[in-house]
C-alpha cells in the first residue's frame, strides 16, 4: 500500500516495508473498516435486537455502558464462553476486571467491540443508548470504543501517521466534520506523541512492524490519544512492558480521562491498579460449588455429593480490596464455596 500522506519528516529516512502480504480485515482498527465485510453480520442479530432506554438520576453521571446477561459462544465450535455478563458503566468511571486465564475476561471485551470469532447468543449490549448488537466493529470504533490488544498485530505497507490520519478523518466524518489535511492533523497529533513519550520517527515506521512489546503498547495509547475514545477497553496493557514503559502508559492512561469518559481495564496484576486506580473491581473465575447430600463419606474420603461450577460470569464486585484479598490469597480465596 503505497502511502498518499505526505511525510512531514522528510529529513529523517523512512521505515519501508517490501511485504507484499495484504492484512486481514481484523488486523485493521475498525475505524479503518468503512465497508464492512457480510462476514461480520451477526446472523442473530435480528432476533437479539431490543429496544432499551437508560434512566439516571438527575445531576448523576450517565450510563455509558449497560450489559445484561450477555451469553456468547466461539462462532466456528460454539463453545459457549460468555454465560450471563452484568455491567453497567457511567461515564467518568475506571473499572478493572481481573480473573485466571481462561475466565472469559477477553473474550468479553472483544464481544464488545464486534469481534468475529465470537456469536453473540443472549442478553443485551447498550452503548450510549444505542444497541450494540446493531452495530458493526467500524460502527462500534466511530461512536466512541476502542480497544487495545494483548498482542498488537503487525499491518505492512502501512505507515503509523497514514493510519492515524485515516481513523481520525473516519471520526470526523461521523460527526459530520470536515476531514483535516495533513498539516492540520500533525499539529494535532504532535503533542499526543510527548504524552506517550514516543519519538517523532515512529510515524514514519508501518504499525507496530519490528516494534518491541513496550513499543506497541505505546502505539495503542497513542492511537486512544488521538481518537479520544469515550470508552476506552485496555486488554492486559500492563503485559510486556518494562517499570518505565508502564508507568509512562499509565500517566498517559490517566491523563486521557476526563468526567465524561471511561476506562475498562482487564488485568491480571495488582501493580496496575496502584497506577490506574478503579472505582470498581469485578473478579471473573470459576466458582466451584459442592453440594452435599449425604454426611457418609465415600471411598476417596469425601463427602458424597455433586459438583458445579460457574464460569463465564463476573461472580463479585467490588472496590480495590478485592484486588488486596486476591493479591494475598490468590483466587482460591473465591473460587471454592
Amino acid at each position: 500500500m503505497a502511502s498518499s500522506f505526505p511525510n512531514p519528516f522528510s529529513s529523517f529516512a523512512p521505515t519501508t516495508s517490501t511485504s507484499t502480504s495484504t492484512p486481514s480485515p481484523i488486523s485493521l482498527h475498525p475505524s479503518l473498516r468503512l465497508s464492512p465485510s457480510p462476514r461480520f453480520r451477526n446472523p442473530r442479530r435480528q432476533s437479539l435486537t431490543v429496544k432499551a432506554s437508560l434512566t439516571t438520576t438527575p445531576g448523576s453521571p450517565n450510563v455509558l455502558l449497560q450489559v445484561k446477561n450477555l451469553t456468547a459462544v466461539i462462532a466456528e465450535s460454539k463453545q459457549e464462553i460468555l454465560k450471563g455478563i452484568d455491567l453497567v458503566v457511567h461515564e467518568g468511571e475506571v473499572h478493572a476486571i481481573m480473573g485466571k486465564n481462561g475466565s472469559g475476561k477477553s473474550t468479553f471485551s472483544k464481544v464488545l467491540v464486534g469481534h468475529p470469532d465470537y456469536e453473540v447468543t443472549g442478553g443485551s449490549m447498550m452503548f450510549k443508548g444505542e444497541n450494540l448488537l446493531d452495530m458493526e466493529p467500524d460502527e462500534r470504533s466511530l461512536a466512541g470504543m476502542f480497544m487495545t490488544f494483548q498482542a498488537p498485530v503487525e499491518i505492512p505497507g502501512v505507515s503509523n501517521i497514514d493510519f492515524l490520519h485515516m481513523a481520525w478523518n473516519a471520526r470526523r466524518r461521523k460527526q459530520g466534520l470536515p476531514e483535516l489535511g495533513p498539516i492540520e492533523f500533525y499539529s494535532i497529533l504532535y503533542p499526543k506523541l510527548e504524552s506517550v513519550k514516543m519519538d517523532a520517527t515512529f510515524l514514519n515506521r508501518n504499525v507496530n512492524e519490528g516494534f518491541s512489546g513496550g513499543e506497541r503498547k505505546r502505539n495503542e495509547i497513542l492511537q486512544l490519544a488521538v481518537l479520544g475514545a469515550d470508552l476506552a477497553i485496555l486488554d492486559e496493557i500492563d503485559s510486556g512492558l518494562d517499570v518505565d514503559a508502564f508507568q509512562d502508559v499509565a500517566k498517559a492512561i490517566n491523563a486521557l480521562l476526563t468526567p465524561n469518559n471511561s476506562v475498562l481495564l482487564v488485568t491480571h496484576y495488582r501493580r496496575l491498579l496502584d497506577f490506574i486506580k478503579p472505582m470498581y473491581v469485578h473478579v471473573m473465575v470459576r466458582i466451584i460449588r459442592f453440594y452435599a447430600f449425604s454426611r457418609i463419606k465415600n471411598p476417596t474420603g469425601r463427602l458424597n455429593g455433586n459438583m458445579a461450577s460457574e464460569d463465564g460470569k463476573i461472580v463479585k464486585t467490588g472496590d480495590i480490596s478485592i484486588a488486596d484479598q486476591l493479591e494475598k490469597e490468590g483466587y482460591k480465596a473465591i473460587s471454592v464455596v
